[in-house]
């Protein structure tokens, strides 16, 4: 006998709960990975890096800003997660892959948009930890940052990166939510999988790694931004410039800390999506 369960569909808030859940275990990875990215010079290796964290500041300078990585995943991935889930209930369930990619790509520039404060106080907070401490700026929390970055720079700064961020948001979503909609329908054509966490597990693994290739550029870009001090690039062209210097590897920095980082939390947040679809999700024969 089927699961009755199974004909569930997510809420648009359920997205946003799993990201700031997977958010929790990952965070000392995300922290890892924007320490690396914004290094301009010489290299250590991640293992290297997380030994001179711990030794210079204890354990727990590794979930430095986990209260800004929260906010952004309640901002920025309830809000994309909520658009997508909305817009596909709305088109249908088996809706072609080139509307998913629509759909996610629009959901996902929108998200990027609205995270962009908590992102950057995420990425201040987290780069605090390789600075010497006269020049960290030693936020409380992620409220306390985004009040004092409004009082000492203005709201337009609240934005900076806004471009980068909003346009990695389009990229990762279309890698992880459409591209994980696409392989877990796929799987489940075939007569090896059912809607279980094998299957859940095997997509957002391709998910991953797809949203990884796809926004590692951006994001490097995007971290540089919101962590350089105010008037130090002209715009995103002289980001870009400043970049390239390193040669075309140089947009990839950080790249295996970020799929070591991207791949759990995409991994993390599906399955308990699912699991928070599948016990709690809105039944869709009784809601038809």
């Amino acid at each position: 006998m089927s699961d009755p369960r199974k004909n569930r569909v997510s809420r648009w808030y359920f997205g946003g709960m799993a990201s700031a859940g997977a958010a929790c275990v990952t965070h000392p990875l995300d922290l890892l990975k924007v320490t690396l990215q914004t290094q301009q010079e010489g290299k250590i290796s991640i293992v290297r890096l997380t030994g001179k964290v711990i030794r210079e500041q204890g354990v727990l300078a590794l979930y430095n800003g986990i209260s800004a990585s929260l906010l952004r995943q309640m901002t920025y991935s309830t809000t994309r997660f909520g658009i997508y889930e909305v817009g596909k209930q709305s088109i249908g369930q088996d809706s072609g892959f080139l509307a998913k990619i629509t759909l996610a790509g629009s959901a996902g520039a929108a998200g990027g948009l609205v995270g962009t404060p908590a992102d950057m106080v995420n990425v201040r907070m987290q780069n605090d930890v390789k600075l010497p401490p006269e020049s960290r700026r030693n936020y409380k929390n992620a409220i306390d940052g985004l009040f004092r970055v409004y009082r000492e720079e203005g709201f337009r700064r609240l934005f900076s990166g806004a471009t980068t961020a909003t346009m990695r948001g389009f990229m990762m979503t279309i890698g992880q939510i459409a591209f994980y909609d696409q392989v877990k329908s796929a799987l489940l054509s075939t007569k090896h999988f059912e809607d279980n966490p094998k299957t859940h597990f095997v997509a957002s693994l391709a998910a991953g790694a797809i949203a990884t290739t796809l926004t590692q550029p951006l994001d490097v870009l995007k971290t540089r931004s919101m962590n350089a001090k105010p008037g130090e690039f002209k715009g995103l062209w002289d980001l870009f410039l400043y970049t390239a210097k390193l040669g075309p590897l140089g947009f990839f920095k950080g790249y295996i800390p970020a799929f070591v980082r991207l791949g759990p939390h995409t991994i993390l947040t599906f399955l308990l999506l699912e699991q928070l679809r599948l016990n709690f999700g809105i039944d869709k024969q009784k809601s038809a």
